[in-house]
């Protein structure tokens, strides 16, 4: 069973995809920020993160940094999502895939496929 991280600072849009993600047969972890990101990656590894860009106490761009200097998470797939468009990123936020929010149920689960090697579902 692939393991999920979805980070983000809004509890509707953590509880939707925790939900969705779950039914699909993901184990899925949850982070309220990027703090609590790290930490969830320190205690167990996911598979892929769903890391929101805009969020208070460490944004997705400092998660994502955070991940890409770090050997042991380096090469985790970071799927940021967010509803400022990519170009808009600042040039050193290099994740592995962008999906503009709003987005749809099956935008997600073609992008979380794409990432994880095959098809959504486990």
């Amino acid at each position: 069973m692939k393991t999920l991280l979805v980070v983000d600072d809004e509890v509707g849009i953590t509880e939707a995809l925790n939900d969705l993600l779950s039914e699909e047969g993901f184990h899925v972890l949850v982070a309220p920020n990027g703090r609590g990101a790290l930490e969830r990656v320190a205690e167990r590894r996911p598979d892929l993160i769903l890391l929101d860009y805009m969020m208070p106490v460490m944004d997705g761009r400092e998660v994502l940094l955070a991940l890409q200097r770090d050997e042991v998470t380096r090469d985790i797939p970071v799927l940021l999502m967010s509803a400022v468009p990519r170009s808009s990123l600042p040039p050193e936020c290099k994740p592995t895939a962008f999906l503009r929010k709003p987005f749809t149920i099956d935008r997600l689960l073609t992008e979380v496929g794409r990432l994880l090697g095959g098809p959504a579902k486990p």
